[in-house]
C-alpha cells in the first residue's frame, strides 16, 4: 500500500509539469511511417532514370 501511494504521489508531482503535445493531428500518420522533418511532412520525389 505505501509503495502505490508513493507512485501515486511521483506521478502527480510529475504531471505538474506535462504539456499537451503539438500536431496530436500528425500521429496517425506518424503510426503509418510518415517522415518528417522539423515538423514538415517531407514528400520524396520519386526519380526516373532516363536510358
Amino acid at each position: 500500500m505505501t509503495a502505490k501511494l508513493m507512485v501515486f504521489k511521483l506521478i502527480m508531482a510529475a504531471s505538474k509539469n506535462w504539456r499537451r503535445l503539438n500536431g496530436e493531428k500528425q500521429l496517425p500518420k506518424v503510426i503509418q511511417g510518415v517522415k518528417f522533418r522539423d515538423g514538415i511532412e517531407v514528400i520524396e520525389a520519386q526519380s526516373q532514370n532516363a536510358a
